[in-house]
């Protein structure tokens, strides 16, 4: 179970640089259910996830790299490309903060998972935080690929 809360970026984190960064590109085959291709780094998986907005069952399976490129040719709208930092709260949780780029920049949006629905509806977001989107479907990648 995926459990997440997602914000819009007020502004940046200061010395982002200092942060673990990862570029990510993501294409769907399917968005309901959502079904994601992603490379991250040099790392490939295949994604299914269930309907939801906050919470959703997830299941990742490994790809190798010719798998991964043969599925890229069969993904529908745009291939999502960013780079993802991963920065430690005080919580001790971890927000995942993405940087869109190409035709989705300027976009940025954070991420928290949590272990239970209590958790996240409990969260006080970081002052770097702007609205959250959470419950806005329009901040799903698997929305963003048609915009």
């Amino acid at each position: 179970m995926e459990i997440e809360r997602k914000y819009l970026v007020a502004k940046l984190p200061d010395q982002l640089e200092t942060y673990p960064c990862r570029l990510l590109e993501q294409g769907y085959l399917n968005t309901n259910p959502v079904v994601r291709i992603r490379r991250d780094n040099e790392k490939y998986e295949l994604t299914y996830k269930s309907a939801g907005l906050m919470s959703r069952q997830e299941y990742n399976l490994p790809l190798d790299r010719e798998s991964y490129h043969h599925l890229l040719g069969k993904i529908d709208g745009r291939l999502i490309k960013k780079k993802r930092y991963v920065i430690p709260l005080s919580s001790g949780l971890t927000a995942e903060l993405d940087i869109f780029e190409g035709d989705l920049a300027p976009l940025m949006l954070v991420e928290v998972e949590f272990q239970t629905e209590d958790d996240a509806d409990s969260f006080t977001a970081p002052g770097w935080f702007g609205e959250d989107v959470t419950f806005s479907g329009k901040y799903h990648n698997s929305y963003l690929i048609r915009l």
